[in-house]
């Protein structure tokens, strides 16, 4: 996925995130970290969160030269066992989730370092079956039992767009309530 279309598909979620401190959580080479500090701005704050050194480095690298919007923070963590992290506007897990076996207490650890109507946007595969690459499927459906269960609002699926690896990605929003 080139930035231009991550960019196109966290609109679809966050039509307005200037001056917010986000997180993308398994953030790899920075992809959606890129999209995300574009749509923070200048004012705002992203948090890229990985353990592949390499990835962050690479995200390191790119901040360097990177003048357009918001501070790039990287640091090195497993999603599924999440650091401290300052108060949360939003997060973005992309194509992630579905790596994580306990997803749900993923994204309760979410849910506790998200301000109270933080957002949490999940990108995903609908209607994978489990494979290597995806071990722990996360269908719109399932996502929904997730996030009644960690504490989210009911998600609602914002965009969707076919895969490269086939199928069908899908673009979710909830908030932690109020």
């Amino acid at each position: 996925m080139n930035d231009h279309d991550a960019l196109e598909l966290l609109r679809a979620a966050i039509p307005s995130a200037a001056g917010e401190t986000w997180a993308d959580l398994g953030a790899g080479s920075g992809g959606f970290t890129r999209a995300l500090a574009t749509l923070v701005g200048t004012g705002g704050r992203v948090i890229a969160v990985d353990r592949d050194a390499r990835g962050l480095a690479a995200i390191r690298a790119w901040s360097a030269r990177w003048r357009d919007g918001g501070e790039i923070v990287t640091m090195q963590a497993d999603v599924a066992r999440l650091p401290e992290l300052p108060p949360l506007d939003g997060v973005v897990i992309a194509n992630v989730l579905h790596f994580v076996a306990d997803a749900e207490a993923a994204l309760r650890g979410v849910a506790a370092r998200l301000r109270p109507r933080g957002q949490l946007v999940l990108i995903e595969y609908e209607g994978r079956q489990p494979s290597p690459w995806v071990p722990y499927p996360v269908s719109a459906a399932r996502f929904a039992e997730l996030a009644a269960a960690s504490g989210f609002t009911p998600p609602r699926v914002v965009a969707t767009r076919p895969s490269a690896y086939g199928g069908e990605l899908y673009v979710a929003a909830a908030e932690r309530p109020g």
